[in-house]
């Protein structure tokens, strides 16, 4: 059972919530033992690519990067384990080479049980992505057994009717419905130490958000999201045309920035290709 399995029944017997979720707020933070360490391993979970950027307000003529990478990413704490983004829907794996402008070689579940790390998408214990987007809820039905860690407004998004969203494939994350979950409100401390918290950033989708990790090697590091798509976004605060707020985004962006220099924190924009290639992708780790 998950750390937090025995909120749900509290909450259904009180009758508010979500349907079986709980409203999360941020709380106080504890100093973990230094001996505890953290854990971050990268997978390819696909590729993007595109003839043209016009929708994310960049013209073609400014950048000659076409192609993006999908990444998803585990978070080992001492006390569980995370799902970051689920990248590209694992139907794509069936078909070799690109399918249309979407390419994935080999599936997360596929990877996990070739590495043999100790862990799969049944036995996580958490499980949060950064937005509803299809390239990054591909996993989303095959988790098992994992608390989904979302913002109120995405949750609404989702299963609540009424909303539209872009780029949203709700098929592709029907078994969220009847999930353990908890409602966000805001930023979240994953562990209660602080060293893993998901920071609302809502713009893109209602309620997507950032992640921020506190490595003891690497240094403080926050991944993006959707926040940015390219390099030439985050410079010039570009706001792709099909986000759902525009000004909700740049105050997510201003925000998100202003967190990233309080902490010190490097900064990584998920669909960035060549900072990817840079990487070392799972069974190597981030600690």
């Amino acid at each position: 059972m998950t750390r937090f399995a025995w909120i749900v029944p509290i909450a259904l017997a009180l009758g508010g919530g979500f349907g079986g979720s709980v409203i999360a707020t941020p709380g106080p933070s504890s100093q973990a033992a230094p001996e505890a360490t953290l854990k971050l391993y990268i997978f390819n979970c696909g590729h993007i690519r595109f003839d043209t950027l016009e929708r994310f307000s960049i013209g073609d003529d400014e950048t000659d990067v076409r192609e993006l990478i999908v990444p998803c990413y585990v978070v080992e704490h001492p006390d569980g384990r995370m799902l970051w983004d689920g990248g590209l829907p694992s139907s794509m794996a069936e078909t070799d080479g690109w399918v249309g402008n979407t390419r994935l070689d080999r599936t997360l579940a596929d990877q996990l049980a070739d590495l043999d790390l100790g862990f799969d998408l049944r036995t996580l214990d958490y499980v949060a992505f950064s937005h509803m987007h299809y390239d990054h809820v591909g996993v989303a039905n095959e988790v098992e057994g994992a608390t989904w860690l979302v913002q109120g407004p995405e949750y609404e998004a989702m299963f609540g009717g009424g909303i539209e969203v872009a780029a949203a494939q709700p098929e592709l994350y029907e078994n969220l419905r009847d999930a353990e979950r908890m409602i966000l409100d805001g930023d979240h401390d994953v562990f209660g130490d602080g060293r893993v918290r998901i920071i609302s950033a809502p713009g893109h989708t209602p309620g997507h958000q950032v992640l921020f990790l506190d490595l003891a090697d690497t240094g403080p590091l926050v991944l993006s999201g959707d926040l940015y798509h390219f390099r030439l976004s985050r410079a010039d605060r570009r706001v792709p045309t099909f986000n759902f707020d525009r000004e909700e985004t740049l105050a997510s962006m201003e925000r998100v920035e202003a967190f990233v220099e309080e902490m010190g924190a490097t900064f990584w924009i998920e669909h960035d290709l060549a900072l990817f290639q840079t990487l070392d992708l799972a069974p190597a780790h981030y600690e």
